[in-house]
């Protein structure tokens, strides 16, 4: 999110072009798949602590290397390490809920997580926008990003030394029942989400920049506001859980596709106006935070007895699109233009909500052969004694027998 915050200022000390930009940006979502995939096995080992404590040195170490980036690989290198930090810990954090929090506000505790990033984003928007107000270098910021990454280090240190490793070792995670056709359509809809939303934090903010003022908004604060808007907006996200509730997750799923059409088609064809910048932040704030929390409750609701490595498995497909999606998309908009590259890149959400039906969207768990290899022993009834008391009703199932 910082490195798309501070594109401009990257792009003019660094003599950055818009396909390095995309390059740059692709590594650093690279960054996040291989903490992803190191962040499973040490889940598995050693528990949630270390890899959240690896990813937040990773997060500290990787900002303060942006923050003194004499050049563009170096710049590159840090990118990469504090990209990373995510990936090492998302999952890990899951888990920790999936065992810490009653199934009943499991729900809540996951989006609560998801969002938590738009506090972050607004606080980064502010100081980018206090930059551009007082003068202050952009290497400041990330030298103040680096203290906080510290400091939430030593307070996650703290915390976490409370949560084990889950009770039983997995040495057999059975790959084919994670792939299964019911579970593919969360990681084309992780994939999608992925490639776009990587592609809007990427350009957004240069997009706005080049645009020119947006109706007195001066060029130098037009970043700075977007991602403040982005994450504040980002607070719907809390409210994932209650609108799933309240129209199933089907029609869920659809309308946050269509905010992302909606937030590309905006910033494609309204980058200089007070409007077009507000409604463009405000519907990507909605669409990434409540699509990362729908993603982090669905692959729960598929593989209930694999929590950690399902949901990890859900975000490597999202990593493959943000990987992919930036740097093809710096080399389109250097070759037709960033206004077309941005339609291009609404058309993806646009055909998933629309070819999304009900039977795609699933919640029951997709076998009871995941359910009984029980990753974490004695949270899930055997097959015995659920047949014992009966077929429990399955409200959550919504709309994926439908249509």
């Amino acid at each position: 999110m910082g490195y798309g915050l501070f594109v401009p200022e990257f792009r003019s000390t660094f003599s950055m072009s818009i396909s390095e930009v995309g390059f740059v940006s692709s590594l650093g979502f690279f960054g996040f798949f291989v903490g992803l995939v190191i962040a499973q096995t040490l889940l598995m080992r050693r528990g949630p602590e270390a890899p959240v404590l690896l990813g937040l040195i990773a997060a500290t170490g990787g900002m303060g290397v942006v923050a003194a980036a004499p050049n563009l690989v170096v710049l590159a290198i840090g990118v990469f390490f504090a990209a990373s930090s995510a990936g090492f810990a998302w999952t890990p954090f899951n888990d920790a809920v999936h065992r810490k929090v009653l199934g009943a506000n499991r729900p809540a505790a996951l989006s609560e997580i998801s969002t938590g990033t738009s506090v972050g984003i607004a606080a980064a928007g502010i100081a980018a926008l206090a930059m551009s107000l007082t003068g202050v270098s952009w290497r400041v910021c990330w030298m103040l990003f680096t203290v906080a990454g510290a400091l939430v280090l030593i307070a996650n240190w703290t915390v976490l030394r409370q949560v084990g490793k889950a009770p039983k070792d997995r040495s057999d995670i059975p790959w084919r029942e994670i792939i299964r056709t019911p579970a593919r359509p969360l990681f084309v809809v992780a994939f999608v989400f992925g490639t776009t939303s990587a592609i809007y934090i990427s350009f957004a903010a240069d997009r706005m920049t080049q645009a020119g003022d947006a109706s007195g908004l001066s060029q130098a604060t037009a970043p700075a506001v977007l991602f403040i808007f982005y994450g504040i907006f980002g607070l719907a996200g809390l409210l994932t859980g209650q609108a799933r509730n309240a129209i199933g997750l089907l029609w869920l799923l659809r309308l946050v596709m269509l905010a992302g059409v909606g937030s590309a088609v905006v910033t494609a064809i309204l980058p200089d106006t007070w409007a077009g910048l507000i409604l463009s932040a405000g519907l990507q704030g909605v669409h990434v935070m409540m699509m990362s929390a729908i993603l982090a409750f669905w692959s729960e609701k598929l593989f209930p007895a694999l929590p950690s490595f399902s949901f990890t498995v859900t975000l490597l497909a999202t990593a493959v699109g943000s990987t992919l999606g930036p740097a093809t998309a710096g080399l389109a908009s250097n070759a037709f233009g960033a206004g077309p590259m941005f339609l291009g890149c609404a058309v993806l959400p646009l055909l998933t909500a629309l070819l999304l039906r009900g039977c795609h969207v699933r919640e029951r768990p997709v076998s009871d052969a995941v359910i009984d290899s029980d990753e974490d022993a004695g949270a899930y009834p055997t097959r015995s004694a659920r047949a014992g008391r009966g077929r429990r009703p399955d409200h959550d199932a919504g709309a994926d027998d439908r249509g």
